[in-house]
């Protein structure tokens, strides 16, 4: 069984890949802490919930086109992670660099908490495909 078609799979895949990373950037802002002019950066956040209710359309067990004269429902959108200037700047250095090592250790510390609840639901799930297939644990 294909784990990467089932939906929920998919979209904490893809959570994961977003907090990774969102670790990388952070890793950057740390890395230029001391850079003149340098501008501390951030993903754009992703509604996942949103992203959710999106894959649940008509392929993966939403409604369903059964005469033509019915709405289709929403397609699948694919997600790319952007970067942008964090906008609450909280000291800015007389060299014009904004980065704020606390804040971005407090975001690491939020990135890796979600980051393992999230495979830790994973490997629940898969835990439960497993039960489900006969081969338990």
């Amino acid at each position: 069984m294909d784990f990467n078609n089932v939906p929920i799979m998919q979209m904490m895949t893809k959570k994961m890949a977003w907090l990774s990373h969102r670790t990388e950037v952070i890793a950057q802002n740390v890395s230029n802490a001391d850079t003149p002019k340098y501008n501390a950066r951030d993903l754009k956040p992703v509604d996942f919930r949103e992203l959710v209710s999106r894959e649940a359309g008509p392929r993966n067990g939403g409604p369903r086109l059964t005469n033509a004269r019915h709405m289709t429902g929403t397609t699948r959108a694919t997600m790319g992670f952007d970067t942008h200037k964090t906008p609450d700047k909280f000291d800015t250095g007389i060299n014009g660099n904004d980065v704020s090592l606390e804040q971005q250790l407090t975001r690491l510390g939020e990135t890796q908490l979600t980051y393992q609840a999230t495979t830790n639901l994973y490997r629940k799930h898969l835990d439960l495909f497993r039960i489900a297939l006969g081969r338990g644990r």
